[in-house]
């Protein structure tokens, strides 16, 4: 979800070729600028005149909104032009192209990221380090949530500041627990009472799923897979080392191929995007999705209800997938500098709460639970406040390193065969784990 929400496949941010893409991507790094030394924005004149570029990442609605926000800046910064444009045909294109501008030196000065990109941009040698001017007092960054921040830093340097926050939760149909005689989801309800509940939603004879996960191999379905691990105690990585194989993992994985093969209480979408419709038209009665999903099941009417995620052993950690801006360095101090107070202004309290907020995106800023837009926020979009407060469950993030692409794409596939009755999870954790040895810096 962007500024404006990108409805259906949320999390397909896998591009092809992300080999080959990451190869190139850490081959533009020579005479890296980002690791000279020196501070991209030293010698900054606030009052230099200065051109932008920043590619938003947006369909073509949000571009408007995007250019409303560029032109209330630059209203208020008369020296500053910003040039706006989505950067791409589709967000999940956005990597390709700044891939082929740094080649060319016709990258950006911000740009929208997946989370997931973190790495292989920073191996670019292209972004700026944010990490003192971050840490500036009147920043703020101790106000975004903690996994979002880790997801911005890569080896230390901060690359971007987070364009959006989210997590996954339960989502529910009342009307489908209550036909079913269930009780409904608990913020205390363990796996074994997630499964048993899949098990009673189920009724193959009216096309009624308990639950359902993304076949698909991008990463919806690999990114469902790691709060489970975590809540068992396992890690994705132990170092550079693939360790998401351990036997958290496993048994992780077992739990989701006994619902799938076993009970056939899960319907498994082959493409990430019709899971969240049959959601919509009542025929799945929980599903693991973040708030993006929430104006959707408004739109359908739905009766609906948002837990934490089922945990293990009391654990219920979840995981986020934050969006960044990132910016870029063009041996430039006026560039450079421009572009973070731009960035600075568009993600604070009073920007982010008129317009994430206002589009039902989560609040980036804790400092905007107190805000009128929060409190129209929680009001239109029932679970929105269940989601705000399980950011404090995202306690670890995706790791920002260049390889967890593809690494993702290998795990996919391992967890895709597994629901699929095609493979059994401890080979197929050990198959994603020995392609990836070589993916991970």
């Amino acid at each position: 979800m962007m500024l404006i929400p990108n409805r259906g496949s949320r999390r397909t941010s896998m591009v092809a070729g992300v080999t080959g893409l990451a190869l190139l991507l850490g081959a533009c790094g020579g005479g890296s600028k980002a690791d000279n030394g020196k501070d991209a924005a030293e010698g900054y004149d606030p009052a230099a005149q200065v051109t932008l570029t920043w590619w938003t990442g947006q369909p073509s609605e949000g571009e408007q909104k995007a250019e409303e926000l560029a032109a209330e800046y630059t209203k208020a910064h008369p020296n500053v032009t910003i040039k706006t444009s989505s950067g791409a045909a589709t967000t999940d294109d956005l990597l390709t192209k700044l891939s082929a501008g740094f080649t060319s030196n016709s990258y950006p000065d911000v740009s929208y990221a997946y989370g997931s990109w973190a790495g292989e941009l920073a191996t670019s040698g292209r972004t700026q380090d944010l990490a003192k001017f971050v840490a500036d007092p009147s920043f703020g960054w101790q106000e975004i949530p903690a996994a979002a921040r880790e997801t911005a830093t890569y080896d230390g340097k901060v690359i971007g500041v987070p364009a959006l926050v989210d997590n996954l939760a339960l989502i529910y149909n009342k009307k489908l627990f209550d036909d079913a005689h269930v009780a409904y989801p608990t913020d205390q309800w363990s796996w074994d009472d997630f499964r048993a509940a899949a098990k009673k939603l189920t009724n193959p004879s009216q096309n009624l799923y308990g639950t359902a996960y993304s076949v698909s191999g991008g990463e919806d379905t690999t990114w469902h897979l790691w709060p489970m691990l975590w809540q068992r105690g396992g890690k994705i990585l132990d170092g550079n080392k693939p360790a998401f194989n351990s036997d958290a993992g496993v048994a992780a994985l077992e739990l989701l191929r006994a619902m799938a093969v076993d009970d056939k209480s899960m319907y498994l979408d082959q493409t990430d995007e019709q899971y969240a419709k049959l959601f919509n038209d009542g025929r799945i009665g929980m599903m693991m999705s973040g708030p993006w999903a929430l104006l959707e099941i408004k739109e359908a009417g739905l009766d609906y209800g948002v837990a934490q995620l089922p945990g293990y052993n009391g654990d219920h950690q979840t995981v986020s997938g934050p969006d960044l801006w990132v910016l870029f360095d063009h041996n430039d101090a006026n560039r450079a500098g421009a572009s973070r107070d731009f960035i600075k202004w568009l993600t604070s309290k009073e920007t982010d709460a008129k317009w994430n907020l206002a589009i039902g995106n989560l609040p980036l800023r804790s400092s905007e639970q107190g805000t009128p837009e929060f409190a129209a926020y929680v009001k239109e979009y029932p679970g929105g406040q269940k989601f705000f407060e399980n950011l404090a469950n995202a306690k670890q993030a995706r790791p920002t390193v260049a390889g967890y692409e593809e690494m993702s794409r290998n795990v996919g596939d391992g967890i895709s065969k597994v629901l699929q009755g095609a493979a059994k999870p401890k080979e197929a954790l050990d198959e994603a784990a020995k392609k990836s040895a070589g993916a991970i810096e």
